[in-house]
């Protein structure tokens, strides 16, 4: 299961402070659609590790499951939310809603200056 590393943003949060974090998880209908999901996937990753607000960011595939994870934190909702409305994220979305399975987003806060764990997403996106 290929991981990138836990990527800091340039987003150094303070010790007393909350952050937003955000896990998800997609899975794609097709075999075939698996490359373009993950090359659409890389490039909201690096837009996301430059984006106003990001405090860090990893990605998880599983290609044979046909399934992709995302885990990032932030300083707060709104900096999550610009970074969707921001291309390619925005162009991403349209264009890969039609080859979608499923998808699972999950939101919580948790301190800044402690990243989170695969596990701890991985909990709360499977507590269906």
């Amino acid at each position: 299961m290929p991981t990138l590393p836990w990527t800091a943003g340039p987003q150094t949060p303070a010790t007393t402070t909350d952050s937003v974090v955000m896990a998800s998880r997609f899975r794609v209908r097709r075999h075939r659609d698996v490359l373009p999901f993950f090359l659409d996937a890389m490039r909201v990753f690096a837009l996301a590790r430059r984006s106003p607000g990001i405090i860090g960011v990893t990605l998880r595939a599983h290609p044979l499951r046909k399934e992709f994870w995302t885990l990032s934190q932030w300083t707060d909702q709104a900096a999550l939310s610009a970074m969707v409305r921001t291309e390619p994220h925005a162009s991403v979305m349209v264009r890969q809603r039609k080859v979608m399975a499923e998808s699972v987003f999950r939101t919580w806060s948790a301190p800044a200056d402690t990243p989170p764990t695969w596990a701890d997403a991985e909990g709360r996106v499977s507590s269906d």
